[in-house]
């Protein structure tokens, strides 16, 4: 059961840094664009889904820090006594 927690955080790690790199192709992407408003509409889709793929890989990378540093204090106190 915690082999599958750690499997579910890299899925989501590796999903959330697939679509920053998606973002950034769709940030320059849209700089092609000739019509003024596809062009607005498309750069804060791309800088929008960047934001939030960005953001959630810190997350998971932060919850896979703690995690980690947790049980290897729990395996050093076990360990000392």
């Amino acid at each position: 059961m915690k082999y599958l927690w750690w499997v579910s955080q890299v899925a989501m790690a590796l999903m959330s840094a697939f679509f920053f790199v998606f973002g950034i192709d769709l940030l320059i992407g849209s700089y092609s664009l000739k019509d003024p408003f596809s062009f607005i509409m498309t750069f804060f889709s791309a800088s929008f889904i960047i934001l939030f793929s960005l953001t959630l890989f810190i997350v998971f990378l932060i919850k896979m820090v703690r995690v980690f540093r947790q049980l290897r204090s729990t395996a050093k106190n076990e360990d000392s006594i």
